[in-house]
Order: structure tokens, then sequence, then C-alpha cells
């Protein structure tokens, strides 16, 4: 290049750049928010629990679904953070039904006692929602001794469900939702060693518990064929909030690549989508993500491991559901 070619170039660069990046980025953004509920459908006379919905996608999706006109039941272990996620929705949204609820997941009496207390108040069940987890967390367990991914992500959402399935039966058709990860596909039952006293990763830890979401949603499906009670489990993405409070590493990483990962509201699309969508009224013991059907590990799939799963899961919560 001659002198002239290359001052022109370098003018010229910086807007290539430029243009590039405001070209490049929306797009990369609309890839990584994924797909978008488009349903419509009013929920007016509808009752929905939502576990876990003070922060996050929970909080997204008890937003959408009482914007919609149901009667949301936030269902939180920190009743403070609760009432002042259900205020906002409330004067956000204008539905006043937006009701707090104490549910500690690690406490299975506090789980029978919000059960309790539910069916005592309230007469219908038409949505619940299976949201609330634990991740990455250093080895501890929960008040019945069951260690705390597999306690919280997996058991206390089985006991839970139990305890309110009947009341579901009797508001058919209901559903079921289940938030599962993409991180199942790293799981597997370890039946020996279920509360991971001999080793212990927390990272294959949670992998373990939501692959526990899967084949309980599997298994819960089949079990309730011809109730019009449907059971469906999803992946919500790569979301940026606080469920790796546990983890530096994991914390520091979502900050610095937090443009590459979902906002909550883009997380809880698919939450919302195993809710209300009208198509999926009869769809049950299905997986997905982005609102679409998506791919189950060979594991997941495994029926055999799946009623191992139920039965140990009865017998450690010391409950008969046949």
């Amino acid at each position: 290049f001659n002198v002239t070619g290359k001052i022109f170039l370098v003018t010229l660069l910086p807007f290539l750049v430029l243009r590039t990046l405001d070209w490049c980025l929306p797009s990369c953004r609309r890839y990584v928010a994924g797909g978008r509920c488009k349903s419509t459908a009013r929920l007016e006379g509808k009752v929905v629990i939502i576990t876990g919905a003070n922060t996050g996608i929970g909080k997204e999706t008890a937003r959408d679904l009482a914007r919609r006109g149901a009667r949301v039941i936030i269902a939180c272990r920190d009743t403070a953070k609760a009432e002042a996620a259900a205020s906002e929705i409330r004067a956000e949204t204008g539905n006043q039904e937006v009701i707090v609820k104490k549910l500690d997941l690690a406490d299975t009496k506090s789980i029978r006692e919000f059960a309790e207390r539910f069916l005592a108040e309230e007469k219908e069940l038409h949505i619940l929602i299976n949201n609330a987890g634990v991740m990455l967390c250093p080895y501890s367990k929960t008040a019945d001794g069951f260690e705390m991914q597999l306690g919280v992500n997996h058991l206390g959402h089985f006991l839970l469900t139990f305890l309110l399935l009947e009341r579901l039966k009797q508001c058919a058709p209901a559903r079921i939702v289940n938030v599962s990860s993409l991180a199942h596909h790293g799981g597997w039952i370890r039946f020996h060693d279920l509360q991971g006293e001999k080793c212990y990763n927390r990272g294959l830890a949670y992998c373990h518990s939501k692959l526990a979401n899967v084949l309980f949603t599997r298994e819960l499906a089949r079990r309730l064929q011809g109730t019009k009670v449907t059971a469906n489990a999803l992946h919500p993405g790569s979301v940026y909030s606080d469920l790796v409070r546990h983890s530096f590493v994991m914390t520091w990483l979502w900050k610095i690549f937090s443009f590459f990962l979902k906002t909550p509201c883009e997380g809880a699309q698919t939450s919302i989508y195993c809710a209300v969508a009208e198509e999926l009224e009869s769809v049950t013991g299905q997986y997905f993500s982005d609102c679409q059907p998506a791919y189950v590990s060979p594991r997941g799939r495994d029926d055999e491991t799946a009623k191992k799963l139920w039965s140990v899961s009865c017998e450690l919560l010391g409950i008969q559901w046949d």
C-alpha cells in the first residue's frame, strides 16, 4: 500500500469493525436468548405453585403467569425476599393474587407443613412448577440427612409432588413442570453411594440431581397416564443468576461472559411454555429446551433406572406412592 492507501485503511478499519460488531452482536444475542413462549393463554381462575420464585427464572416465571391472571403461590425458604418479589410483581402486573408461603425443600417437615397449609387454604391447583434448586454446594446435608443437591433438587420436589398430586388430579387438566438442566447428560444415579458419602464432587453431584429430575419426570408421566395430569422436564439454558454463588470460579466466569448467558426472563421462557402452551395439553414425559423438544441422554431414557430411583426415593422419604 502507498501512504494514501494506508491512511485510508487506518481511517476505515474502525468503522468496519464497529459495523461488523453492530451486525454480529444482535444476531449472537438472539441466538443466546433462544426461543420465546408465544402462547397468549390466559390463566384466570387457575392456581399455580412455583418453588424458589423469589429470584431468577422462578421470579420471572411468576411474573409472567401473574400477568396472565393466575393466582400464583411463591413457595420459598426466605420469606422476606419472597415478599419483596411478590410485592414487585403485584405492583407491576396489577394482579393482587400473588401469595407467599414458606417452604424449605431441605427439610421434609417444612415440605409437609407447606402442603398441609396449602391444601387447607386452597381448594384448587392447576400447575406445579418445581423450579427451586441449589448448585455446586460444598458437601452438606439436609435436615433429614440427604446430600444437599440430591435432597433439594430431587427428593424435596419428589415429596412435594406426592403430597399435592391428588389436588392436581381433582383439578385436571393440570400440569407438573420440573426444571432440570443440560447437566443431566453428565450425571448417573450412583445407587451404591446416593448420598455421596464415599466420594463427592460438587459438580457431578449437581449433574446427578438433574438426571434424577429427568428420570422422575419420565416415571411420573408413565404413572399418570389417563389422569389428564401431565409431567414434563426442561433445560432453561445457561442463565445469569445467583445459582452459581457457591463457586467463586463460576461466579467470576458468569460475570465475564454474561453477554453470552440468558437473562432470567429469557431463561424462564421454556418453563412458561411448558406451563401454558395449548399444544402441550396432552404432551407428557418429554424434555424441552428453548421452547421445543430436546435430546435426552441415554441415562435419562433408562426406564429401569427410573423405576428403581422411584422406589429408592419412596424408601428414603418414608412414603408409599403406588
